[in-house]
């Protein structure tokens, strides 16, 4: 149900693991499903420092609005430019175009407590 070549975290972000120390971070399709239709997202600064699990990112739907959460300290490097335009797409493919900002890590280890698609599964299941 959940791509096994990401990490996940318990507030429903997925981690996909770049090159040389950089992730690229989206919401799962069960948020994505929770949320509804999204409608606006707003996205961190690129330059932006952020700490482990700092709200940096919102996802506004017709339901209501979420944040998104960092799921370790570094510098943000990208955003997904075409959510402005089509934040949809994050309802259509939240594990490809969909997908929200990039970080350049300040500590790989840091992903060490993320959950695996199995243990995200059961925490959605549950």
């Amino acid at each position: 149900m959940f791509p096994d070549d990401l990490l996940y975290t318990s507030k429903h972000e997925w981690v996909r693991r770049g090159d040389a120390g950089t992730v690229r971070v989206g919401i799962t399709s069960f948020a994505s499903a929770e949320l509804g239709d999204v409608v606006f997202v707003s996205l961190p600064q690129v330059g932006e420092e952020v700490a482990a699990e700092d709200a940096c990112a919102e996802v506004e739907s017709t339901k209501s609005v979420s944040g998104v959460y960092t799921p370790a300290a570094g510098v943000v490097t990208a955003v997904n430019e075409l959510l402005n335009d089509s934040p949809e797409t994050i309802n259509s493919d939240p594990y490809g175009e969909g997908w929200l900002f990039e970080l350049e890590l300040a500590d790989e280890n840091q992903l060490a407590g993320l959950l695996s698609a199995d243990a995200y599964s059961e925490l959605v299941s549950g």
